[in-house]
């Protein structure tokens, strides 16, 4: 089987997500939409792969809003629209923080500012723990979605919805591919100043989170594999 993760900025990895599928067999592509050279001016043009090679899709997060069309609407509608056509044509797709976002806006509902950010490693309240358990697992996301017809919320904080699912896909808002080297990615493209303006320290955060690697890869293993039962892909 297939899966294709959608990258869309240069700090972002599969991390134990994309290791996971691996030790479960997957042959795994990766595309990245905004380049590190792009960085800067990320409103690039860019043109999305044939859905249909692939068994999974697996758009990721991005320091973007998955409502900004001003910011990054040369590659964000195409792909809402690609996401759409994804699920539609009955492929799953898991959607990560802001790729949750994007399963949300593509199929009808809404994504915008919330009124509060939620960064750090964070405890979620779920219907359905066999499928996606209370974590904790790690956010860092100023935006927040309102569910499409016909999806399912199983998660949220008091602050925002956390995860749903819309036929065989899943949506999270959460971090499940985060380890340490990719929020090291993170602080240093501009996330330390966020932090810290969150009133947070950036050191213990990192410090938190190479104490949490090892459990927290095992959850997100989990995750995977409840994922894919879900999904008639296990």
């Amino acid at each position: 089987m297939r899966a294709l993760f959608v990258q869309h900025d240069h700090v972002t990895a599969s991390g134990p997500v994309g290791d996971r599928l691996r030790e479960r067999g997957f042959e795994i592509d990766e595309i990245l939409i905004v380049t590190a050279e792009n960085y800067e001016s990320p409103n690039v043009d860019f043109e999305f792969p044939d859905a249909s090679q692939y068994d999974l899709v697996i758009p990721m997060g991005a320091p973007w809003g998955a409502w900004d069309d001003a910011c990054i609407g040369r590659w964000l509608t195409p792909e809402l629209e690609w996401v759409r056509s994804t699920i539609e044509a009955d492929i799953p797709v898991l959607g990560i923080c802001f790729g949750g976002q994007l399963i949300a806006r593509a199929l009808g509902g809404t994504v915008a500012r919330g009124v509060k950010a939620e960064i750090g490693w964070t405890a979620i309240h779920s219907d359905d723990t066999s499928l996606v358990s209370n974590g904790p697992w790690f956010q860092f996301h100023y935006d927040q979605w309102t569910m499409p017809e016909g999806a399912v919320e199983i998660a949220r904080t008091p602050v925002a919805s956390q995860a749903f699912t819309y036929g065989r896909s899943l949506a999270v808002q959460f971090h499940p591919e985060l380890n340490t080297s990719i929020l090291t990615g993170w602080l240093g493209q501009g996330g330390i100043d966020e932090v810290i303006a969150d009133g947070q320290n950036p050191d213990v955060m990192l410090a938190q989170t190479r104490a949490e690697e090892g459990i927290a890869a095992q959850r997100t293993a989990e995750l995977v594999d409840a994922f894919l039962v879900h999904a008639k892909l296990g």
